[in-house]
Parts: structure tokens; sequence; C-alpha cells
């Protein structure tokens, strides 16, 4: 529209609805990303009185478009004029979350929580209190569902009859004859929770959540249990076993596994909010139950947690558990079937052995790192070496080579490259868990194997590695132990070993530091300048340029 066609005043919004209306959905979505550089041209008032009202009353067919102006209107409020005119974003972002499309509401629903902190209390009370009432009562059931997100936002903020009123509202929430209105609000409740006074969540919210983790519904009920937590955490402690207890332990048997994997997945957090005497009383017989479970996913997502639940269970009873209750289930676990409920076992148990002392260990647990290192998946072996320092720590380094170097020297020539390669990247943490003289005399001469290995990728590993050990044990130590044996392969028959001790100077150059650098590695590179193969001349010539700027003027 030219200057000259109409009301000059009008442009902005004139070549929004224009492009607004047109067929092109990335024109469409790139005029609703600039609406902020739109509403700052326009100025304050006229964003209030002629973009807002715009903006609420278009209705666009693309989600896409949508979920960028529900995202926009989140970031509105200087753009309107400040808090004290805040307020008028509501009715476009009202009519968003009503939307069929989850994502489009869900964006809304974040907006309207982040504006809600701008209104002022009286605000609050007039405006944003009658949408959440609107959206809980509508017809449509997505309105109800994002209602349900609202309610933490308001409610600590207004009077305490408005406050009766939202209780009410979300109580109807939580008996939707829509379960995904049911499922919203069972995924609200803990956050909700947090913001009512303590009379309310025993008389009102305990027993909303007791109906919701027993609802027909199992995604209700995983629901319900994953904000379990909060609510425990909210009443006193002589309230949690009578009010609360009951319904968790039936949810770590729930018949549906989907729920006790929930459980399985927030244990430790429910044992935070429940204090010592009850995990000891209920959590560790229902924590027994979990890693017993039928279901190996179940099983898995409790494996994962041993090692927390048992550092939070009461320091007196603490190695009594481990020993009676937990071991017993770790034992049978580390021959599990499933190969991610091993693995999951495998990045924690080694966290055990401080818990359970020397002795205990050595009796107990090593003869189950040993098993899990032979076992025949290499993520479970390597889970257990990447966690070798807890065990380290309590049973000392030669204990705890005897048994670990045929593992590792068994995986170093696994016939997976993936596994010889992991084993590599490994190297470094064993290397400072087990100290310069051990890894001189029992882990050099394998590190070294790796750099004639016939897969490139291990070989180029090794470069890297050997970095990494320089960076740890010194310079100085680097060049009596691995520099003479990594150039004396510039003289090997096989071009593809002499590349190896170029890309090896490369690496090795920036830690190695121009001294060594001069006296040791440049007459080795300059020497293979004059090679026969083609490829090692042209490496030859990268490398210099790599090594050049360690190097001075001269």
């Amino acid at each position: 529209m030219a200057s000259g066609d109409g009301d000059d005043s009008l442009y902005p919004i004139a070549v929004l609805i224009d492009e607004l209306r047109n067929e092109d959905v990335q024109l469409r979505l790139n005029s609703i990303k600039k609406l902020s550089t739109i509403a700052l041209a326009l100025g304050v008032e006229r964003t209030r009185s002629e973009l807002i009202p715009f903006l609420t009353d278009t209705i666009y067919d693309e989600d896409e478009v949508l979920l960028a102006l529900a995202e926009q209107l989140g970031t509105f409020t200087p753009l309107v004029g400040g808090p004290e005119f805040v307020h008028c974003l509501l009715p476009p972002l009202e009519s968003l979350a009503t939307v069929e499309e989850t994502v489009v509401r869900d964006k809304a629903v974040d907006s309207l929580r982040a504006i809600a902190a701008d209104h002022s209390t009286q605000d609050l009370e007039n405006h944003f209190v009658p949408l959440v009432k609107r959206l809980s009562q509508g017809d449509w059931f997505t309105s109800r569902t994002s209602a349900c997100g609202l309610f933490s936002v308001a409610y600590p903020r207004v009077n305490a009859n408005l406050k009766a009123e939202l209780r009410g509202h979300f109580k109807n929430l939580c008996s939707d004859d829509t379960p995904m209105v049911r499922r919203a609000a069972s995924g609200k409740l803990g956050e909700f929770a947090k913001g009512v006074e303590l009379e309310f969540v025993k008389s009102d919210l305990v027993q909303l959540f007791n109906n919701l983790a027993t609802d027909e519904q199992d995604s209700v009920r995983l629901l319900a249990v994953e904000g379990c937590s909060n609510i425990v955490s909210i009443l006193p402690d002589e309230d949690k076993e009578a009010l609360l207890m009951p319904t968790v332990r039936a949810a770590a048997q729930d018949k549906s596994w989907r729920v006790r994997y929930m459980v399985a997945d927030k244990f430790t957090e429910l044992q935070n909010a429940v204090g010592s005497e009850i995990t000891k009383n209920d959590l560790v017989p229902a924590f027994q139950g979990l890693l017993k479970d039928c279901e190996a996913e179940v099983r898995a997502a409790a494996a994962g947690k041993v090692k927390d639940f048992a550092e939070k269970v009461p320091e007196d009873v603490r190695e009594q558990v481990l020993m009676t209750s937990l071991l017993p289930c770790v034992k049978d676990l580390v021959l599990d079937p499933n190969q991610h409920v091993k693995s999951a076992l495998a990045s924690v148990i080694m966290g055990l052995s401080p818990m359970l002392g020397n002795d205990n260990t050595i009796e107990h647990l090593l003869p189950l790192f040993l098993t899990m290192l032979k076992d025949e998946i290499p993520e479970v072996r390597l889970n257990i070496i990447s966690n070798l320092d807890c065990v380290n720590q309590v049973i000392g380094v030669n204990q705890l080579s005897q048994s670990l170097l045929p593992a590792i020297f068994e995986l170093a020539g696994d016939t997976k490259w993936r596994v010889r390669l992991a084993i590599i990247e490994y190297m470094p943490l064993l290397a400072s868990q087990l100290g310069v003289e051990f890894f001189d005399e029992k882990l050099n001469s394998l590190c070294m194997t790796w750099f004639v290995d016939h897969v490139y990728a291990i070989r180029e590993a090794a470069a890297k590695n050997l970095k990494k050990l320089v960076e740890k044990f010194g310079a100085e130590w680097a060049q009596t132990q691995v520099i003479p044996k990594v150039l004396s392969m510039a003289t090997n028959p096989n071009y593809l070993h002499r590349l190896t001790t170029l890309y090896s100077v490369n690496v090795l150059a920036e830690v190695m530091g121009p001294d060594s650098v001069v006296k040791l590695m440049l007459p080795v590179v300059i020497g293979l300048a004059d090679d026969s193969v083609a490829n090692v001349r042209f490496n030859v010539a990268k490398t210099l340029q790599k090594i050049a700027p360690i190097l001075d003027e001269k």
C-alpha cells in the first residue's frame, strides 16, 4: 500500500493484514515473527488499540503460525505499555489456549504463565482469574486442559474467596469426564499443591491425588505419581504415612508397567520427601519389588537408582539394608537377560563399594564386577570400567588390577572396533585412577598396539589418547616413555604406520612444547618429506603447516 493511497498511520497494520492473508505459509510465519518490530513501530497505544484486537479476531489455520504467535505474545508486556496494561494480552492468548493442536495450547499456557507475574494483584483478580474460570468451564476439553496449567500461578496471589473458587474449579477438572482433562490436572496437581495452604492440601488435595492415582486410565495414574513427591514434601511427617503411603505402595504394584516405571523413575525424589522412617519401613520393600519387576523397563529404571537409593537409606541401617535387601536383587540383575537392565546397573553398581567397605566389596561386589566385565554386551563392560574410581578408593589399586587387567586386555582386543575405541577413550580415566607407575608397567604397551590397528579410527583415537595422557603425566614422561616408540614407526615398511607417526606429531606437538618438537619430532617429519608414497609426502606438508605456529621464526 503506497503512502498516497490512504491513511499513512495505518500502513504497518495494513501490510500485516496483507501478509497474514497471503497463501504462502512461510510469509505468514515471517510476519508473525516480526510482530515485536511492528509493535515498536506502532507504539504502545496503537499496539493495544489496533494490533492486539486484530490478532484476537483473526483466525489462522496453520499451527506453525499459531505457535509462533503464542510464543511472541509471552514477551509483549513492554510493547503494550508495561504491567499496567498487560491484561490486554489475555484475549488472544485465551483463544490460542483453546485450539486443537496441543503444542499451540501448551505454548499459549506458557505465555499466560509468564505474563501472570506481570499482573498486579488487582488485575490478576479482575482479569486473569476470570480467564482461568472461563477456560476451566469451557465446552471443549481443549480449554479445560489448558486451564489446569494456570491455577498455580494465580492461586497464591488472590483473596480467600477467589482461592476457594479456584480450588473448586480444580477439583472439578480432576474428576472431568474426559481423560485428557484428568491427565492434565493430574500432571499439574503437585505444582498446584506447592502454593496451597497446608490445611487445604490435607483436606482437599490429598483426596484428589488419591483419586487420580487410582484412576481407570494409566496415563492419569502415572502423572499423579510423577507429582507425588511435591505433595508428600508439603505434609508433616505424621500425616505422610496415613494419608499417602497406601496409595504409593499400591502404585509400586500397579497393574500397568508404565505406572510402575514412573514410580521407579521418581523413587529417589519420593525417598527425599518421605524421610528416613518411611524409607526403612515402606520404601525398601517397594524398591525390592521394582528391582524384581517382570517388565525389563521397570527393572532398568530401578537398577539405575540403586546407588542413589542406598545413599539415602539412614546410616544406622544402611549396611544391613544393602546386604539383606538390595544385594540379593543386584546379584540377580547382574545376570538379567535384558541388556538395558544390566547396562543401567553397571553404571551405578561401583558406587555401592564405599557404602559396603573393603571386606564386603571384596567378598560380594568384586565377583559381580568381574561377571559384568565379561558380559557379552560391550556397554555393560564399559560402564563398569568408567566407574572404577569408586572401587579403587575402597580396595586399592593392587587388588583391583589383579581382577581388572584381564578384562581390559580382552576389551582392548575385542573384534568389534567400536569396543576397542571405547576402551581407548576410557584409558586417560583409567590412567589417572591407577597411577603412572602402574600404567607404565601394565598398560603402556597396550596403548602402543593401537597405533598399528588396521582400523583408521582406532589409530586416530590412539594418538588423541596419547595427547590426554601427556596432559596428565607431563611432557617429561612422554619423552622417555612414548615419543620414541611413536617416532620409531616412521621407518616402518607399512606406509599407514608412517602416516600414523605424522598424525601423532600433529596432535602431540601442542602439548609437548617447541623444544621437544624441534629436537625430537621435526627431524623425523622432514625425513619423511622424501618418502616414496605421495600420501605420506602430502601429510608431511600438512604436518609442517600444523606445527609451524608452535616454533619460533628461526
